[in-house]
């Protein structure tokens, strides 16, 4: 139509706009750092209490969820486990499959999708309907930064809480690849148990732990920062919470890939 951008102005615009949001992730995270280094130094305004209360709604409320999906990504894993080793004769090493592939990818990724979905999109529709009732806009004149306030025990809790709900999670997803191998494979507890425990070493866990615990922090940045950014409108409500679970979603997988680097060069 008449008037309208052509294809490189819409390009151009398309890049400025979210150069422009670049800066604002970067700002949002310095404001962060700052936060946690005055909390360091005793000079934070942010209240334990609602570390707590974050902890609280990330964790033991979402344990159902994290427990059902996780159980039955073990008994899909351990199906699709069982039939490919089976061709090879090897189906006795369906727990050692199960067990590292819970412990190291499933575990840690599901439980950070389920949060995103559930804990980081709460997060970005309660601090954008306190943006929109212009609550936040009351916190700066009383002199108290939002970031210390709000945002700051959300980070720290869910930090705290993922690597919580991933130990949770991979016991789920164990047991249920072991409840295949007793029904598929007639292969004794003990025997899957004894397997586990032969294939599993300390630093696999350990690495799934930090790889989920740095998804604990992006969700709850992503969410955070999505509400402290929402327009001031229902509507700007509603997309702020759409935002952050792409947002978080996308930090995840990008995190994964980079952590799995990582782990290849140094043999972790």
């Amino acid at each position: 139509p008449e008037g309208h951008p052509g294809f490189a102005e819409e390009l151009g615009n398309y890049t400025i706009r979210h150069w422009r949001d670049v800066s604002v992730y970067a700002e949002f995270l310095g404001e962060i750092l700052l936060s946690g280094v005055r909390l360091i130094g005793g000079r934070s305004r942010m209240r334990w209490v609602d570390c707590f209360r974050a902890m609280q709604d990330t964790g033991p409320m979402a344990l159902p969820i994290v427990g059902l999906i996780s159980f039955l990504i073990g008994v899909t894993l351990a199906f699709q486990a069982a039939d490919l080793l089976k061709d090879f004769g090897s189906e006795y090493y369906t727990p050692a499959f199960v067990g590292l592939a819970m412990v190291r990818e499933m575990g840690p990724i599901m439980t950070g999708i389920v949060l995103a979905g559930r804990t980081g999109a709460a997060f970005a529709s309660t601090i954008g309907s306190m943006k929109v009732a212009e609550e936040i806009d009351a916190l700066q004149t009383l002199g108290v930064s939002p970031v210390d306030y709000l945002v700051l025990p959300r980070v720290i809790g869910l930090s705290i809480m993922t690597p919580l709900m991933v130990i949770y999670s991979n016991a789920l997803g164990i047991i249920g690849g072991m409840m295949v191998c007793l029904a598929k494979l007639n292969m004794p507890i003990q025997t899957y148990v004894q397997e586990i425990f032969l294939n599993l070493n300390g630093m696999d866990i350990v690495s799934g732990l930090i790889k989920s615990s740095a998804f604990g922090m992006i969700i709850a940045y992503a969410g955070c920062l999505r509400g402290m950014n929402c327009d001031t409108s229902s509507t700007g409500v509603g997309r702020a919470t759409t935002s952050a679970v792409v947002t978080s979603l996308l930090l995840i997988i990008i995190f994964n890939s980079i952590f799995a680097v990582i782990y290849s060069i140094y043999n972790i």
